[in-house]
């Protein structure tokens, strides 16, 4: 359950928010009277998010990646880092 903060508590501690958030990778969700609550993380996450749904978006896609996920998890294949992974696709 992410944690949540009012409008005016986040307003008084923005940077020892801003430093948790930074260190935890989590979220916050900020709350202001009359308004729709609104959630606070680090920018990377969201991208993270909005490529992950991006890939998922195909059932034929999503299946693909479940299923190399369940191979690594059984120690099938090879694991590289990303780096070497980009080397070898000529991405770098």
């Amino acid at each position: 359950m992410p944690r949540s903060t009012t409008y005016s508590a986040a307003r008084a501690s923005l940077a020892e928010i801003w430093d948790r958030l930074e260190a935890d990778r989590d979220l916050i969700v900020i709350e202001r009277r009359g308004h729709e609550p609104m959630a606070l993380l680090p920018a990377a996450e969201v991208e993270s998010l909005i490529e992950t749904a991006h890939l998922v978006r195909s059932p034929r896609n999503a299946l693909r990646l479940l299923a190399a996920i369940h191979r690594a998890l059984e120690g099938e294949g090879e694991i590289k880092p990303p780096a070497e992974l980009k080397r070898e696709l000529g991405l770098v």
